[in-house]
C-alpha cells in the first residue's frame, strides 16, 4: 500500500519539525474519518495543493510505536465505552524515524476539546519511573496504579493546512498486540482532523464528504483493547465494530 502512496505524498510541498510547531494546537478539537485505504489515494490527489506533508529527513511516512497505560479495573477504556465527557489517556509513544519517545496525556472535555501534555522520556517503561509517575498525578490530579494495557503501532502521514491553522493525520496499517494476542487492520485509514474549531470547509473535510465518509467518533485505543481482551464490556462499541469491518471489507 506505502508503494502506491508514496508518489502522490511526494508531489506534496514538505513542512519540517521545526516549522510544524506553530500550528502544534495542543489543545483543539479532532475531527475523526474512516475509510478504506483503496479510497485514500482519491483523498489525496484532491487535496495535494492545499497542503504540505511533514518531512523529516527524507521520511513523509513515519513509523509509530505507543504503549498504552490503564489501571488494573481498565478505567480510562471503561470511561470511554460509559460516555464520560471528561476522560483520560495516558500513553508512551515513540517516533521511530527520529527516535524520540514521549509520555503522554490526553485528556477531553465536555466540550469536545482535546488538551494533550507531555514529557521526553528515554524510551518506553513498562514500569513507571518515578519522575513519570509524579508527571501523570500532577497533569491529573489523581494517583493512579497504573500498567500497561496494549502496544499499538501504524505509519502515519502527517499534513498542515496551507492557509488555515489545521493539521490532519492519516494513519495506516494499525497493529496491535499485548500477552502474545495481535491484531491488524491493515484495509483501515484512520484520518483525524485537527483544528482549533471543527471547520466544514475544510479541503480535505470536503474531499471526504464528496465520497460521502462523514465524520466518525472511533477510539484507537478502544478499538484495540475490544480486539485482544475477551473480559471487556464493549456493547456501545459493536456498531463500530462493524463499520470498520464493512469499511476494510
Amino acid at each position: 500500500m506505502l508503494k502506491k502512496i508514496e508518489p502522490i505524498i511526494n508531489q506534496f510541498f514538505p513542512i519540517s519539525l521545526k516549522e510544524m510547531n506553530s500550528v502544534a494546537l495542543m489543545k483543539r478539537t479532532d475531527t475523526k474519518f474512516v475509510i478504506n485505504k483503496s479510497q485514500l489515494i482519491l483523498i489525496l490527489e484532491n487535496i495535494k495543493e492545499d497542503y504540505k506533508v511533514l518531512q523529516i529527513n527524507d521520511d513523509r511516512i513515519m513509523s509509530y510505536s505507543s504503549l498504552y497505560f490503564d489501571t488494573h479495573e481498565n478505567k480510562f477504556y471503561n470511561d470511554h465505552h460509559n460516555g464520560k465527557n471528561n476522560r483520560t489517556k495516558i500513553r508512551q509513544r515513540k517516533y521511530i524515524e527520529s527516535n524520540l519517545c514521549f509520555l503522554e496525556i490526553k485528556q477531553k472535555n465536555g466540550k469536545g476539546e482535546t488538551n494533550k501534555t507531555r514529557i521526553q522520556v528515554k524510551d518506553f517503561e513498562t514500569d513507571l519511573t518515578t519522575s513519570s509517575k509524579d508527571f501523570i498525578s500532577n497533569t491529573i490530579n489523581v494517583a493512579y496504579d497504573l500498567s500497561p494495557s496494549l502496544w499499538n503501532g501504524f505509519n502515519r502521514i502527517t499534513l498542515v493546512n496551507l492557509k488555515n491553522k489545521e493539521r490532519v493525520t492519516i494513519d495506516l496499517n494499525l497493529s496491535y498486540n499485548i500477552n502474545d494476542k495481535e491484531k491488524g487492520f491493515e484495509n483501515l485509514v484512520i484520518i483525524e482532523v485537527k483544528q482549533e474549531r471543527f471547520n466544514r470547509k475544510s479541503e480535505i473535510v470536503k474531499s471526504l464528504k464528496s465520497i460521502r465518509q462523514n465524520p466518525y467518533s472511533i477510539s484507537k485505543y478502544c478499538i484495540g483493547m475490544i480486539s485482544l481482551y475477551n473480559d471487556l464490556k464493549y456493547n456501545v462499541f459493536k456498531k463500530k465494530l462493524i463499520k470498520i469491518n464493512n469499511t476494510i471489507a
